[in-house]
């Protein structure tokens, strides 16, 4: 097995992409690779006024290399992007340069395949440069004279698949608004309209397909998480019998906020007390309150940075007085929700769907004895991206459309569920060990972006 070590200053690849590309074949030769990151305290995060560059250079790199094979694959000779502002369709924001927060006026995003050779044309039918990621079609600021111009542009490269973004199934894929299509097919006319279908296939790979340069960063990202977690659950943050759930849910949504990183939820902690019951049925054990000793913790963050997301829960332990060490029984659990995690992992196969996995996932936990649920999701340039769904927390079944969906290669996840074990020191009672953390799927095995959970956070409070 080769480890893969990423680069702990600032959050930026300082390996180029052809120096990552030869890791990558020399692991091939090697075995898998390990994606590892120590976890001690954030790195440096870019000022907003240099976070464009990375970000263009990784979507230009994505709209040259990536989008032409998923057209192909798609089966689609051109594909249009149409919103508004304050209308967005969930693609746009992925496609066009940074910094862009929305779409200006009406905005048309127009790609055509003109074959191997010539790739990928790429036209903004609008007024936007987007840093020279697009060719210029149309400047004027009359949308009927818009909608002429894109008419003349499809006409003239006359494709005959043009994928819309319309979809039933998926939300990502369903950017199109009814008023949009009505005025599209309009202008395009009977011939042309005839040939618009539903671009899903094609949106979904291209939101949960990861290049390499984005794996480059992607785990320094995943750890700037966990290192956030592991600060809140530590005595600076958090003194037994004072601090509440709350307390420390805040503490983490600032020290986010302090670093400039984006929150897609606002941080989740939740406490068991060792007298509450779990009951076996319970989706969620623990709440919120007073943090006191001998209590479990979790929480649950989420953030985004560099249009990449992250989703984690860990758990920690606050120390009895006459305890130096978090009990055994604790360390066990801990350690069979590790063993939950590697057996649903280890049901990770390229051309499964998430339903499949499900079922698997769910066989192999009732063989090994494990009692918990499976909840886990794609993730990427969304917190819950597109991609197989693998169970949702209130319906363990598989779920029609989302969770049909196969595995492909190059896509992250964030493995999330929970298990009950029971507590011999807790007098039997079940404790709720409640785990999620990022990983990608190679096309053979999943890795952790960013290390996993294998040890409590401990809370030591007043000796």
């Amino acid at each position: 097995m080769m480890v893969l070590t990423l680069p702990r200053n600032r959050l930026l690849p300082t390996i180029t992409i052809s120096a990552f590309a030869a890791l990558l074949a020399a692991a091939c030769q090697s075995g898998p690779i390990e994606l590892a990151r120590e976890v001690d305290h954030p790195g440096d995060v870019l000022s907003m006024g240099e976070r464009s560059e990375p970000v263009n250079r990784i979507t230009r790199t994505r709209l040259e290399k990536l989008l032409p094979r998923l057209m192909r694959e798609a089966g689609l000779d051109m594909w249009l992007v149409i919103n508004r502002e304050y209308n967005e369709d969930p693609s746009y924001l992925t496609l066009v340069s940074a910094p862009s927060f929305s779409a200006g006026r009406l905005t048309i995003l127009l790609f055509f395949d003109r074959g191997a050779e010539q790739g990928v044309e790429r036209i903004n039918v609008g007024r936007n440069s987007f840093a020279g990621l697009y060719e210029s079609g149309w400047q004027g600021n009359r949308p009927e004279a818009q909608w002429q111009r894109l008419a003349e542009l499809v006409e003239e490269r006359n494709p005959e698949r043009i994928g819309i973004n319309v979809s039933r199934n998926w939300a990502f894929a369903d950017g199109l608004s009814v008023s949009l299509k009505a005025q599209l097919e309009e202008a395009l006319g009977p011939t042309l309209a005839g040939r618009l279908t539903s671009a899903e296939q094609l949106v979904i790979r291209w939101l949960e397909t990861r290049t390499a340069e984005e794996l480059a960063i992607y785990p320094d990202i995943v750890a700037l998480a966990r290192e956030v977690i592991a600060e809140a659950f530590s005595d600076r943050v958090i003194t037994p019998g004072k601090t509440t759930t709350d307390d420390v849910a805040n503490y983490i949504a600032q020290r986010f906020a302090d670093l400039n990183l984006q929150v897609w939820f606002y941080p989740w902690v939740s406490v068991q007390h060792p007298a509450t019951t779990c009951a076996a049925d319970t989706p969620f054990c623990g709440g919120d309150g007073q943090i006191n000793s001998g209590d479990l913790l979790h929480t649950d963050v989420g953030i985004c940075y560099l249009r990449l997301c992250t989703d984690t829960q860990e758990m920690g332990y606050i120390l009895r007085g006459d305890e130096s060490v978090v009990p055994a029984d604790l360390r066990a659990a801990l350690a069979k929700g590790n063993r939950w995690q590697d057996l649903l992992t280890d049901e990770f196969q390229t051309g499964r769907s998430g339903n499949e996995i499900l079922l698997a996932g769910q066989e192999a936990m009732a063989a090994a004895g494990i009692s918990g649920s499976i909840y886990s999701h794609p993730l990427g340039m969304f917190g819950h991206g597109p991609g197989p769904l693998i169970g949702l927390w209130d319906r363990q079944e598989p779920i029609p459309g989302r969770g049909d969906w196969r595995l492909y290669p190059n896509t992250a996840y964030a493995i999330e569920g929970n298990i009950k074990v029971a507590v011999p020191s807790w007098s039997e009672q079940l404790a709720q060990i409640k785990l999620e953390q990022s990983a990608i799927f190679d096309g053979e095995r999943v890795q952790y972006l960013a290390g996993r959970q294998t040890e409590w956070h401990v809370i030591r409070g007043t000796r």
